[in-house]
């Protein structure tokens, strides 16, 4: 409240003015660059679970990051520049996962067992993060033909790291001998890819866990050459992990 002298005797009472209202900032707080690629790739990845690939738009983007659509343009001017930086980071982060459940070497160790583990905590990693692995196991139509060739070279890498595994794993097992490594290598890791499809299709229908027997019943497969599995068939072996 203000009080004005006017005249001789005369005063002048202004109430006081309410507090205009400040414009409410969209931007938060000012980032880093390396954050604030970040912040808008995370919110890219929830509008991809949310609305697939192709119905990825920059204002969508934008209003997942709480920003204003400038600030996105100023990191990634188009549209199809934020889809191959997201694609590539998810990529990135689902080999690194992918390493982390291969075991380097099968130095004292049991080859079957050690594939049981490495398929199971791929299943795990399938189902803790189902965006990331359905745009590397099941890309969009939409996908990039780049990105189809970065999952490409990445799967034939795969490969040949099953094949090294799987010929110093069936010498340390004992067998099967005259197996065709290269074929046994590609069928595996198919199987591996069918089962990772299956958790991220219908995850309560196919949790991890119900795939267990499954996978050991896969290794059964491969028969030893001191002490075969009776049978050599799929059935015959996962009615053996019963």
């Amino acid at each position: 409240m203000t009080v004005e002298k006017k005249s001789t005797g005369v005063w002048h009472i202004s109430p006081e003015r309410p507090a205009r209202p400040q414009p409410k900032r969209r931007n938060g707080p000012r980032l880093p660059l390396p954050e604030r690629r970040e912040q808008l790739l995370d919110a890219a990845r929830v509008v991809v679970g949310r609305d697939g690939l192709p119905g990825i738009t920059m204002q969508a983007v934008a209003k997942q990051a709480g920003v204003a659509k400038p600030v996105l343009y100023a990191v990634y001017p188009t549209a199809p520049e934020l889809i191959d930086a997201l694609l590539e980071r998810e990529h990135a982060r689902g080999m690194e996962q992918l390493r982390d459940t291969i075991p380097a070497d099968l130095n004292d160790a049991d080859p079957d067992a050690e594939y049981f583990g490495a398929v199971m905590a791929f299943l795990a990693a399938v189902r803790d993060e189902p965006i990331r692995w359905r745009l590397i196991l099941m890309p969009a139509e939409g996908a990039p033909a780049d990105y189809r060739g970065l999952l490409s070279e990445a799967r034939g890498r795969l490969v040949a790291r099953c094949i090294q595994l799987l010929e110093l794993g069936i010498e340390m097992r004992g067998g099967p001998s005259g197996a065709d490594v290269e074929l046994v290598g590609h069928v595996m890791l198919g199987f591996i890819e069918v089962l990772g499809r299956l958790v991220l299709s219908d995850p309560e229908k196919f949790p991890p866990e119900r795939l267990e027997t499954t996978v050991r019943a896969m290794v059964r497969t491969l028969p030893k050459d001191r002490a075969a599995v009776t049978g050599d068939s799929v059935v015959a072996a996962w009615r053996q992990g019963q």
